[in-house]
């Protein structure tokens, strides 16, 4: 084998993908870097991601319920892992670059906070200036990683990481993703189909509701089982977004992702339905409280007493409030029970969510 001669059928290989793809070959680094000779720019973001401290965290972050007990429960590493695969589906099938959506679906939730949004809503309350988790994630990947040095990934994963998060109600428009790389397009969407099917999944294995209580439209169109929902949500936004694929011309507008009007209002008024029906019950639920109790008390204490915070991350940090947010987000939900015990024995008493009405191991 000739030097780079890996790269160089790396690089051919890219060159078929669709014109409205992003390359590997464009792409930038706040610090530049010599490139590798076997892989590609996106695959090393996403082994940076994958060794990352903050990704291996992830297992024993909260999704949904808090401190999940059920082994089958979805958590927020196992979350990320499906919107990758979501994600690379959608992509291959598009011809887009599919490295590119690969390491952003990895590193999209890196800066959630233990007890997920539950968390991440106390916070934003207390830090001055607020919290997010999309903002955070950035603020792993470029400053707080490798104590400091960051993960110097490229811009374009960056910037496909802080523009994943998607606000209540309708969420897909050409002007809430315009400014996006269709990769990163991909990524936004595929976050919104991967928690919707294994959140469903997770509220009917715990009996939070039943399949008939779903909105009579999504067990219509989509199925009433996992596999239905999450492939007849796949396939529509491929079908819908067809024309990224580069070889039908448009006239002078750029192609983008989304879904057939049909489906676009059955998943927002599903949407809508998991926020009444689970997310919102959870947050307000008294392990919810607890949860929430945890984090402000967490806060609270580091910033009382920066001692206990470690030195890289006070001087990364500069002020206290923010040394506090960063030393709490970095927690999983195991490492926050226990510090918070520490501090006031008793608090997290009952605070785990998510038991199996059958506990009978289910393959």
């Amino acid at each position: 084998m000739k030097k780079n001669e890996v790269r160089e059928n790396l690089e051919k290989r890219e060159e078929l993908l669709s014109p409205y793809a992003l390359q590997s070959v464009n792409s930038t680094r706040e610090i530049p870097e010599e490139k590798s000779s076997i892989r590609m720019e996106f695959q090393r973001d996403r082994d940076r991601i994958i060794h990352s401290n903050a990704f291996r965290r992830l297992k024993h972050k909260s999704q949904v319920f808090v401190a999940p007990q059920g082994d089958h429960f979805t958590t927020r590493l196992t979350h990320v892992i499906e919107v990758s695969q979501v994600a690379r589906t959608i992509a291959r099938s598009l011809n887009l670059n599919e490295d590119l959506v690969e390491a952003i679906g990895l590193g999209h939730d890196l800066g959630h906070t233990p007890f997920g949004h539950i968390g991440e809503s106390v916070l934003n309350s207390l830090l001055p200036g607020g919290f997010h988790h999309s903002r955070h994630s950035v603020r792993i990947v470029n400053t707080l990683e490798k104590q400091g040095k960051g993960l110097n990934l490229t811009h374009q994963v960056i910037d496909g990481i802080r523009n994943h998060s998607k606000p209540e109600g309708e969420f897909i428009s050409l002007k809430a993703v315009e400014g996006l790389s269709l990769e990163a397009q991909i990524v936004r969407i595929s976050d919104a189909l991967a928690y919707l099917a294994h959140d469903i999944l997770d509220a009917l294995r715990s009996e939070f509701f039943l399949v008939s209580d779903l909105p009579n439209d999504a067990r219509d169109m989509l199925g009433e089982r996992h596999s239905q929902r999450i492939s007849k949500m796949v396939q529509d936004v491929i079908e819908s977004s067809w024309d990224c694929i580069g070889t039908t011309k448009k006239n002078g507008s750029k192609p983008w992702i989304r879904m057939s009007n049909e489906l676009k209002a059955v998943i927002t008024d599903l949407r809508n339905f998991m926020f009444e029906r689970f997310y919102h019950p959870i947050s307000s639920s008294k392990e919810g409280q607890q949860a929430a109790g945890i984090v402000e008390l967490l806060f609270n204490h580091y910033v009382s007493n920066p001692e206990d915070v470690p030195f890289w991350i006070r001087d990364l940090s500069k002020e206290s409030e923010r040394a506090s947010a960063d030393m709490v987000c970095g927690m999983t939900d195991n490492y926050a029970l226990i510090v918070a015990e520490e501090l006031k024995p008793g608090i997290s008493d009952g605070v785990f969510q998510g038991a199996y009405k059958n506990v009978a191991i289910n393959y």
